[in-house]
């Protein structure tokens, strides 16, 4: 028996990345996304080439009703939730001063970044905890949340406040599923080269340049996924709460 892994947004970036790992490691794959079918049929047509087994669902995580129907059409498809890696997240529209957010920008990015997480977590714990063990525990549930949890982005509060907020969510069920048999980790990207990032290249090439990441280059969403993958196998089953920073390095302080 595979395990099956729902992976959001999981059609670009370091989703597909992830989607794509563990494909290859063995899990059949649901990647949920807005993303037109049809724009990402280059990107599944390389999963079909590498056998893996997949299953793309369209909605999003900040719609009560399109996290249900990704749970139900999930189990419908598969027969079960084994893996969650709740990746899918947005960055605020336009950067402004803190002093000049809007609460328009802070209630999309924390509801899809934060309250999208928390309660897509839920409704799949929810099935995971109903499911026969089949394999070494329950479940395993990873949350992508980033570096800006602890690095102050003044530009960009509301995704720094929404990532610090997936820190709890990751704590909060680690210990609430414990019992369960499911374990909650975290994995911290830090400057990854995605569509996110793309707008501030030369921001981010500067700071490289300068030495300000001991890994002096731009993160791979392939160095993300590698340490997702860890997170959701059969050796990780005695590790919940904890995180992994993916960031060359950035997080070490230095004189």
């Amino acid at each position: 028996m595979k395990k099956t892994a729902i992976v959001t947004g999981g059609s670009r970036g370091i989703g597909y990345a992830v989607a794509k790992q563990l494909g290859l490691d063995g899990c059949q794959v649901v990647i949920f996304s807005l993303e037109n079918p049809a724009d990402c049929q280059e990107a599944f047509d390389k999963l079909t080439e590498m056998e893996i087994d997949w299953h793309y669902i369209q909605g999003s995580i900040d719609s009560g009703e399109g996290r249900e129907r990704l749970v139900r059409e999930t189990v419908e498809h598969f027969g079960r939730i084994d893996i969650l890696v709740n990746n899918a997240g947005v960055a605020p529209k336009e950067r402004k001063d803190l002093l000049e957010m809007t609460q328009e920008s802070f209630d999309r990015v924390v509801g899809i970044n934060t309250k999208g997480t928390l309660f897509l977590t839920q409704a799949v714990a929810k099935q995971m905890v109903s499911q026969e063990q089949v394999f070494a525990n329950k479940g395993h549930i990873v949350n992508i949340g980033s570096c800006s949890a602890q690095v102050s982005s003044v530009s960009r509060g509301e995704y720094c406040i929404s990532k610090a907020a997936v820190s709890m969510v990751t704590t909060l069920f680690a210990d609430r599923l414990a019992p369960e048999g499911i374990v909650v980790n975290e994995v911290r990207p830090g400057v990854i080269a995605t569509d996110m990032t793309s707008v501030v290249t030369e921001k981010y090439d500067k700071m490289i340049a300068d030495g300000v990441f001991p890994i002096a280059r731009w993160g791979k969403p392939e160095d993300v996924a590698g340490v997702v993958s860890l997170f959701c196998s059969d050796r990780m089953v005695y590790t919940t709460g904890n995180y992994v920073d993916v960031d060359g390095g950035f997080h070490i302080k230095r004189l």
